[in-house]
């Protein structure tokens, strides 16, 4: 991404369209660590255990791998308008359900609904920001980068400073976005025709039996189930005010949105895509496995998770580019088949770490986060022969590169 890409004046003038929806992805982003600063709180005030609350993961995860597989079907048959416009619509009534809600098991449910809305939502949002803006693809790209990366290190904020009101709060103020961010798509994006091309939800199961994307999904799935665990568990061990909480996050978000685009294309340049994401990998575990030894530290444990988004930016960003070449099928059909696989281990993880920690003690989630980011280096090692080499892929610099590499979209 170059810096006349971004300097160039035409990137803001973009149609009310598509500023409607990526004001709409930030808050779709906000999502994901919104409940981070306020997970203690819920299970303080309701009598919950942590393995309970992070539940609040767990449904989540689930239900947006699960419908990463009806994505594609749902909008090539009514088009990306309508299925964005239902991706916000259950956004929005799950969001306020759940601030509404006044048993942990019914926001678990609720989190469940709003993880099928921000499916619908995700996949369609990209390709709708590139069709609908002025200028190049690049431009596009770097328009919806921006509002993932707002998105990502927002979110805790926006959770911690609402949750220090009530744990209510931040449901019930992404209800409220999400209905500007409804309205205004509704009003100024054009109608969208349905795809000539119907897909099939059996076309992402057919995908995976390409080695090649299997072996990128599984690293996917130990790696989420070691980014997870820092996400869920770490509030607990932390023991702070949702509001201080939130800012610790939204130091990791800062630091995971800078290198996911700026430092993660230098390093592929510089060392190639699979010794970056082994490399990533592997810090990634070993910052984890510090934070088991030194759990019972705050400033450790602070200063753990900001360092974390380093790794996981670079790795977000070289994992899903080495989808592109992991199999000859459509993109939105890797993007699927990928997608389900991977937030498996982001279902999976929250939920164990706090068993964990709740029957064994505190260092226990951090060394078992940290074995399995190990687990996904083996398995991406073991099957690197089978993913396209840096050479005949796309330049990084490429406008064309850039879309297929974020249609397949990894929004850890």
């Amino acid at each position: 991404m170059s810096i006349e890409n971004l300097n160039e004046a035409s990137i803001l003038r973009q149609p009310r369209a598509v500023w409607a929806v990526a004001f709409a992805c930030v808050v779709a982003f906000m999502g994901l660590g919104l409940v981070n600063p306020i997970l203690k709180p819920i299970a303080e005030e309701m009598g919950a255990s942590p393995s309970q609350v992070s539940l609040l993961f767990t449904s989540y995860m689930v239900v947006m791998g699960l419908a990463m597989l009806i994505t594609g079907v749902v909008s090539s048959r009514i088009g990306a308008k309508r299925t964005l416009l239902g991706g916000l619509a259950l956004i929005i009534v799950f969001a306020a359900l759940a601030g509404a809600s006044d048993s942990v098991w019914a926001i678990v449910g609720f989190r469940a609904g709003w993880g099928l809305g921000n499916a619908l939502f995700i996949a369609t949002a990209l390709a709708t920001i590139v069709s609908a803006s002025n200028g190049s693809t690049a431009q596009a790209i770097i328009l919806f980068e921006a509002a993932l990366g707002v998105g990502i290190a927002t979110g805790p904020v926006l959770g911690g400073q609402l949750g220090s009101i009530s744990w209510r709060a931040p449901f019930f103020g992404v209800a409220v976005l999400m209905t500007i961010a409804l309205v205004a798509t509704a009003f100024l994006l054009p109608t969208t025709p349905p795809s000539p091309r119907k897909t099939s939800v059996s076309d992402p199961f057919k995908a995976l039996r390409h080695r090649g994307l299997r072996t990128v999904a599984v690293t996917a799935l130990f790696y989420n189930m070691g980014f997870f665990t820092l996400l869920a568990f770490t509030p607990f061990p932390l023991d702070m005010s949702a509001s201080q909480v939130g800012w610790v996050f939204f130091g990791w978000g800062l630091l995971l949105a800078f290198t996911s685009v700026f430092a993660a294309p230098w390093l592929q340049r510089r060392f190639g895509t699979i010794p970056t994401i082994v490399g990533s990998l592997i810090l990634f575990a070993l910052n984890l496995a510090a934070m088991a030894v030194l759990a019972e530290h705050k400033t450790a444990l602070v200063v753990g998770v900001i360092v974390a988004g380093a790794f996981l930016g670079v790795n977000n960003t070289l994992i899903t580019e080495a989808v592109m070449g992991a199999a000859p099928v459509e993109r939105p059909v890797a993007s699927a088949a990928y997608s389900f696989v991977r937030f498996t281990g982001g279902a999976i993880a929250p939920w164990v770490a706090g068993l964990l920690g709740q029957h064994v003690n505190v260092h226990a989630p951090f060394w078992m986060g940290a074995g399995v980011v190990l687990v996904a280096v083996a398995v991406l090692l073991a099957g690197r022969n089978t993913l396209k080499p840096d050479a005949e892929r796309p330049s990084p610099g490429d406008s064309t590169h850039q879309a297929e590499v974020l249609a397949v979209g990894d929004f850890d």
